[in-house]
C-alpha cells in the first residue's frame, strides 16, 4: 500500500511540475473513449434541455427549470414526495408532454405513472409486465404495446392485458415474431409497432423466418458450450416473410393487410393517416429497384390505391415515412432521391401527385418538423458544404428556403410544439458546442428570426492543459478524375515537418455513414488524438459510396463493393506520399465492418504500400453478408456471380506480406465469424500469417471496458510493427 501511494504521490508531482513549467499533458484512452474514468470530464459544456409546450425548459439532476428565467417548474423532491416513495432520481428523467398543464410523465422499474405537481396527486398509474421487450407506449391513449418471447401484447390505460398474437415463437427459435423490428432494421425500420393518431389503433409487423437458415452462435459461458441459432438470411438464400396487422383496442380484433407484391417484398415506412382511416406503406421488390406507396384501408385491410412508384436500374431506397402537414391532412412531405438527390417533395394523397420543394446538389439529410403558425417546414441540409448539416425554413406558401442560424457546422434541432421556436445544437471545427434558442416568424413569405445564445463551451482539452494535435481537412480528386473528396489530417503532437511520421489510414468506406464533417475538430474520433499523441499521422478519406452526396456518387460502387472505394483511398495514399513528412515505408491502415472489409482488402491488393493492417469484424466475402443490404450494394452471387468473385478477399488472401492483425466478437450477429475463419483458412492454405484477436461474447462492436481494452489491443499492434 505504501509503494502504490508514493508512487500516486510522484505522479501527482510530475503532473503539477508539468502543468507548472507551462508543458501540455498528453491524451489517454482513459480521456478520449467514452468508457474511459476521464472521458465525461473532457466532454465540452452542455446543457440539458426539452420542450413544455412552447416552453424551452432546462432538466437538470434535482430539477427541471424554465431555460431563459431560471426558474423552477418541479423539482424531484416534490414529485418524490407526492408519490410517496422515490420514483424519480434525476431531472433528465422527467417529461412534460401536456404543454402548460402541471402534469410529469414518468417512468421507472416496472411502473409508469403521471403526478399533477399542482393538484399534489397521482393521477394515473400502469404495471409495466414483467419481460415486456419493445415497449411503445402512446401518450393519446396511454396504452402500452409491447412483446414477450416472440408475441405482441397491449397494456391497456386501465390495467387489462390484451394478448394480439398467439403463434409467435415460445421456444427462443424465433421462427414467427410479432412486435419487433424487421428486414434486419434497413429501409429505416427501427420498430416493429406503429400507434393510430388516437392511440386506439396499433399496426404491427408479424415476421416469419421459420424458413431462414439459422447461423450457429457458440456459447462458452455455459459449462458445457452450447450452440444458439441467429436466423441470418445470406445474400442469395431464403429470406423471411412479412405481414401487417392493425389491431383496434376497443373493437378487440385484427386486420390484416392484403399487401401486394410476393411473400419477401420489403414493408417499409408505416405511416398513419391523420384520421386513422389508412394506412401507407412503402412497398420494395426484393431486388431492391421497385418501389411502390400504397394506401390501406385500416377498417378493411384492402388497398386503396397506389399512389405512386419509383423505379432504378440499380436500386431504390425508402428511408422515410411520409409527414403529413398539420393544417391539410390531403397533403404529406416525403422524401425521395429521383433526381439524384435526397429531397423533400409535397405529396397530395387523394391524386398521388407530387411537388418538389427542394432542389439542387446537395442533400436533405433530415426533417426537423412543422412551424404550424407560418406553415413552414423545417430542415436540416448540406446545401452549404458537403461537410455541414445546416438548418433550413421553407415557407410553404411562397416556397421560399431560408437558412436559420449559423451556416457552419453540423446541427441538430428539436420543435416547440407548435413548431414556432426550436433549440439548435451545433459543433464547427473550432466551436465544441453552441446551445441556442431561436424564434421564427415571417412576414409577406419572408422568414426571419431571433437568436438566444444559450451556450457556447470552451475546448476543454485546451482549458485543462492537454497537447491538442493539428487537425486540418481538405479535398482531393477522386480515382475518376473529377469529384472532390474530403479528407481529416491529424497530425503529431509537436509536429516537426522535417520529420518523417508513421501514418495510418483510417477507413470505412461503406454507405450509410462518413467521417468527415464540420463539426468540432472535423469530427475527430477520440483514438485518433490519442494515437497523434504517441507521434503518429492519421488521415481519413471519404471516398465515393459513403453517405450524404448523391445517387450516382453512392452508386458508383454497385455491384463490385470495394473496388472504386479502394480507388479513391489509394488516391489518398498518393497524396500522402506526395508530403515530406509522411515516411512512405511505415504506412498502415486500420477500420471495422465495411471498413475491416476496406483494410483487409487494401493489405492484400497493395501489399507493397501497407505495412500494418488491423481489420475489425470485417466483411470477407458478400455471399456471407445479409439479404438486405447484400442485395442492395451487389445483387444476389446468382445475378452477380462475377462481382461476388471479384470482390471476394478469399482469393486475395495469398498476396498478403505485411502484419495483418484480424479482431472479432466471437459472437458478432452482423458479420459473422464465418467472414474472418474463411480468411484465416484461405491463409493458411496459401501459407500467409495474419494474426487474430477475439472477443468472446462480444457482438458486432465493443462496448463498456472493452472498447478500452480493444483500442489498447490496435495501439499495440501499430506499435510493435508500424512505429
Amino acid at each position: 500500500m505504501k509503494i502504490k501511494l508514493f508512487v500516486a504521490l510522484l505522479l501527482m508531482c510530475g503532473m503539477l511540475k508539468a502543468q507548472e513549467s507551462g508543458e501540455k499533458r498528453l491524451l489517454t484512452l482513459e480521456d478520449v473513449m467514452p468508457a474511459g474514468s476521464n472521458w465525461y470530464n473532457l466532454q465540452p459544456e452542455n446543457r440539458y434541455t426539452a420542450w413544455w409546450g412552447n416552453v424551452p425548459v432546462e432538466t437538470l439532476a434535482n430539477e427541471v427549470k424554465e431555460l431563459l428565467t431560471g426558474k423552477s417548474i418541479v423539482t424531484v423532491e416534490r414529485l418524490n414526495e407526492i408519490a410517496g416513495e422515490t420514483v424519480v432520481r434525476s431531472g433528465h428523467n422527467i417529461l412534460l408532454p401536456y404543454g402548460k398543464q402541471t402534469i410529469a410523465q414518468l417512468k421507472t422499474g416496472n411502473r409508469r405513472m403521471q403526478i399533477d405537481w399542482k393538484e399534489g396527486k397521482v393521477i394515473w398509474q400502469q404495471n409495466i409486465p414483467n419481460g415486456a421487450g419493445n415497449q411503445d407506449f402512446t401518450l393519446k391513449s396511454k396504452n402500452l404495446a409491447y412483446t414477450v418471447a416472440g408475441n405482441l401484447y397491449v397494456a391497456t390505460a386501465d390495467g387489462e392485458i390484451l394478448q394480439i398474437s398467439t403463434d409467435g415463437s415460445t421456444d427462443g427459435s424465433d421462427d414467427i415474431v410479432y412486435g419487433r423490428s424487421v428486414h434486419r432494421d434497413e429501409f429505416g425500420i427501427t420498430k416493429g409497432t406503429f400507434w393510430s393518431p388516437d392511440g386506439e389503433k396499433l399496426a404491427f409487423y408479424r415476421m416469419d423466418q421459420s424458413m431462414v437458415a439459422g447461423y450457429p452462435q457458440v456459447d462458452i459461458s455455459k459449462r458445457i458450450a452450447a450452440v444458439t441459432m441467429d436466423k441470418y438470411p445470406m445474400a442469395g438464400e431464403t429470406s423471411h416473410q412479412v405481414k401487417v396487422g392493425i389491431y383496434d383496442v376497443k373493437g378487440r380484433r385484427t386486420v390484416w393487410l392484403q399487401l401486394v407484391g410476393a411473400p419477401d417484398d420489403y414493408h417499409t415506412n408505416l405511416t398513419w393517416a391523420p384520421d386513422g382511416k389508412r394506412i401507407y406503406v412503402f412497398e420494395l421488390n426484393r431486388d431492391q429497384n421497385d418501389m411502390r406507396l400504397v394506401a390501406y384501408d385500416t377498417e378493411t385491410g384492402k388497398m386503396e390505391k397506389e399512389l405512386l412508384r419509383e423505379t432504378h436500374d440499380k436500386y431504390v431506397e425508402p428511408m422515410n415515412g411520409l409527414k403529413f402537414l398539420p393544417w391539410d391532412a390531403t397533403k404529406a412531405i416525403m422524401q425521395s432521391r429521383r433526381d439524384g438527390y435526397n429531397h423533400l417533395y409535397l405529396l397530395d394523397v387523394k391524386t398521388g401527385k407530387t411537388e418538389q420543394l427542394t432542389q439542387g446538389t446537395f442533400e436533405v439529410q433530415t426533417f426537423v418538423g412543422f412551424n404550424t403558425k407560418d406553415k413552414s417546414v423545417i430542415y436540416l441540409s448540406n446545401a452549404i458544404d458537403p461537410r455541414t448539416s445546416c438548418l433550413y425554413s421553407l415557407n410553404l406558401k411562397h416556397r421560399r428556403a431560408t437558412l436559420i442560424g449559423a451556416g457552419e457546422g453540423v446541427h441538430y434541432a428539436s420543435l416547440s410544439e407548435d413548431g414556432t421556436m426550436l433549440i439548435d445544437r451545433y459543433s464547427s471545427p473550432t466551436v465544441p458546442r453552441s446551445v441556442n434558442l431561436i424564434t421564427m416568424h415571417s412576414a409577406r413569405g419572408r422568414e426571419s428570426y431571433r437568436l438566444t445564445n444559450i451556450l457556447t463551451a470552451a475546448d476543454p482539452w485546451q482549458e485543462k492543459g492537454y497537447a491538442i494535435p493539428e487537425i486540418t481537412s481538405g479535398s482531393i480528386k477522386a480515382a475518376d478524375g473529377v469529384t472532390d473528396l474530403y479528407y481529416r489530417m491529424v497530425k503529431p503532437v509537436g509536429f516537426d515537418p522535417s520529420k518523417k511520421y508513421p501514418t495510418i489510414v483510417y477507413v470505412y468506406g461503406g454507405p450509410h455513414a462518413h467521417n468527415v464533417d464540420a463539426r468540432w475538430h472535423w469530427c475527430l474520433r477520440g483514438w485518433e488524438a490519442y494515437m497523434a499523441s504517441k507521434g503518429y499521422l492519421l488521415f481519413i478519406l471519404d471516398n465515393r459510396g459513403s453517405e450524404w452526396r448523391g445517387r450516382a456518387f453512392e452508386q458508383a460502387t454497385f455491384r463490385h463493393l470495394g473496388e472504386e472505394e479502394m480507388r479513391d483511398q489509394m488516391e489518398g495514399v498518393k497524396f500522402l506520399q506526395s508530403l515530406p513528412y509522411v515516411d512512405a515505408d511505415r504506412m498502415g491502415v486500420h477500420g471495422w465492418s465495411f471498413g475491416g472489409f476496406m483494410t483487409t482488402n487494401l493489405m492484400c491488393s497493395y501489399p507493397d504500400v501497407f505495412k500494418v493492417g488491423v481489420a475489425g469484424g470485417p466483411v470477407i466475402d458478400w455471399k456471407y453478408y445479409e439479404v438486405m443490404y447484400g442485395e442492395r450494394y451487389m445483387d444476389t452471387p446468382q445475378q452477380n456471380p462475377e462481382g461476388y468473385e471479384r470482390c471476394s478477399l478469399l482469393g486475395k488472401a495469398k498476396n498478403l506480406k505485411g502484419r495483418l492483425q484480424l479482431i472479432l466478437g466471437y459472437n458478432d450477429p452482423t458479420c459473422v465469424p464465418q467472414h474472418t475463419l474463411s480468411f484465416l483458412r484461405a491463409c493458411e492454405d496459401a501459407g500467409t500469417q495474419p494474426d487474430l484477436f477475439t472477443y468472446p461474447g462480444g457482438g458486432h462492436n465493443m462496448y463498456g471496458r472493452d472498447q478500452i481494452h480493444l483500442h489498447e489491443r490496435i495501439t499495440r499492434y501499430f506499435d510493435d510493427y508500424l512505429k
